[in-house]
């Protein structure tokens, strides 16, 4: 089927090592962690006590000294966002009714939920404004009404890669005519509910997480959100629009295997980076980079090891990989699209950032992890990867833009 093309035009992002793209891009290259002391809640009952908190962080300078009171967290962390890739992209050039919103959730509103609850058993009674953020749909509804965008408007809950999911939906409403632009990506706030499940489950690392490192034990909780303006290629060249790259495909399955625990052959996981090469009329040759998944537990970052070797074969050794979890913590609902924009600014700025606190390999994790620094590299096609509970997956590939053919496939 021959799809509409699809143009990055603008991005946002708020996140514990980047409270702007410009930020974001400094901390990348320098390899800074956002991963920390907890402050938000009482962590002292939990092994781990750390995670990628944003910190220094005021509302008031962002809603003024009322206009936050109804938003959560995560959704405040969304419009902040919005507002920047809104404003890099110009595309209040179409009508609000051409204009979708696609975003991701994990656990939203649960944060203020907590306090509504905490209030209630201490004081008996609390304020009714904490619960309504935490319907997933909240923070793309409120979105929605900020910038008047009226057309086709959706929430994708599918765990850990609900946001990369919410890209690759919103590439389609493209792609299909729906829309002229969507306004695509998730938000997410810590929260003591998903920082006490996770511990439960022993899946934390109680110092910063260590993807694909031989003494990786776990992961690292992070915050935040990350916007994504996509638009109809053509149109966006027709108007002058500054194209940060081009989404080019992207790969969705499920593993049908188990709740947490991924299908340990990895195959589950190449067919979808499959699926997303091809969609996107590439080669393998094409990737340039991997922007993975990379958890930091044992288990998820062997078996997309796997997965990377099933698809690439010996290609695989010779492909620079990392994960910027181990900057920014696992944003669960957001962490598909925070990390899709870093694949974006990779493209942008020629550069492959860091996993932070790998050292050593192990026979599981035998490939080029890029630790230590950021490489400078001519990046023109990147794969971007989300992998779920449940077995939601997705990749993401985006490329390089050549405004001098108009063309750019893998």
């Amino acid at each position: 089927m021959k799809f509409k093309r699809v143009a990055v035009t603008g991005i946002g992002v708020f996140c514990s090592i980047g409270k702007s793209v410009e930020e974001f891009t400094q901390s990348l290259k320098s390899g800074r962690t956002g991963i920390g002391t907890v402050t938000l809640f009482d962590t002292s009952k939990y092994p781990c006590k750390i995670g990628a908190e944003i910190r220094d962080y005021r509302p008031e300078k962002f809603f003024g000294k009322k206009g936050f009171k109804r938003l959560s967290r995560a959704d405040q962390f969304g419009l902040i966002a919005s507002e920047e890739a809104v404003n890099a992209s110009g595309i209040y050039f179409y009508s609000s009714e051409d204009i979708g919103v696609c975003l991701g959730a994990g656990a939203g509103g649960m944060f203020e939920a907590e306090t509504y609850h905490r209030e209630v058993l201490l004081k008996g009674r609390s304020r009714p404004s904490l619960i309504g953020p935490f319907l997933p749909s909240y923070t793309t509804d409120r979105i929605s009404e900020k910038f008047g965008f009226s057309g086709p408007r959706f929430t994708v809950t599918t765990a850990c890669s609900s946001s990369a999911t919410a890209i690759g939906y919103g590439a389609d409403l493209i792609r299909s005519g729906k829309c002229r632009a969507v306004l695509c990506g998730g938000s997410e706030a810590l929260s003591e509910l998903t920082f006490g499940g996770f511990n439960s489950l022993k899946v934390m690392d109680r110092s910063p997480c260590k993807p694909f490192d031989r003494r990786r034990a776990g992961m690292s909780l992070g915050e935040g959100s990350g916007i994504m303006i996509l638009e109809d290629f053509d149109q966006a060249v027709k108007r002058g629009a500054k194209i940060c790259a081009e989404f080019l495909g992207y790969g969705i399955g499920g593993e049908a295997y188990h709740i947490t625990a991924p299908e340990p052959t990895g195959k589950k996981e190449a067919r979808v980076m499959r699926e997303a090469i091809e969609e996107s009329e590439g080669t393998l040759s094409g990737v340039d980079y991997i922007n993975a998944h990379g958890t930091g537990t044992p288990l998820n970052d062997k078996v997309e090891t796997l997965s990377i070797k099933n698809v690439f074969k010996e290609k695989a050794y010779s492909i620079p990989i990392s994960s910027i979890k181990s900057m920014v913590g696992h944003c669960l609902g957001s962490a598909g699209a925070i990390e899709a924009i870093a694949s974006v600014l990779s493209i942008l700025n020629q550069f492959i950032p860091p996993t932070l606190n790998y050292r050593e390999g192990d026979e599981d994790c035998d490939l080029d992890y890029v630790g230590g620094k950021a490489r400078d590299m001519d990046v023109k096609g990147v794969l971007s990867n989300s992998f779920a509970f449940g077995g939601n997956c997705t990749s993401l590939v985006f490329g390089k833009y050549e405004s001098s053919s108009c063309s750019r496939r893998l």
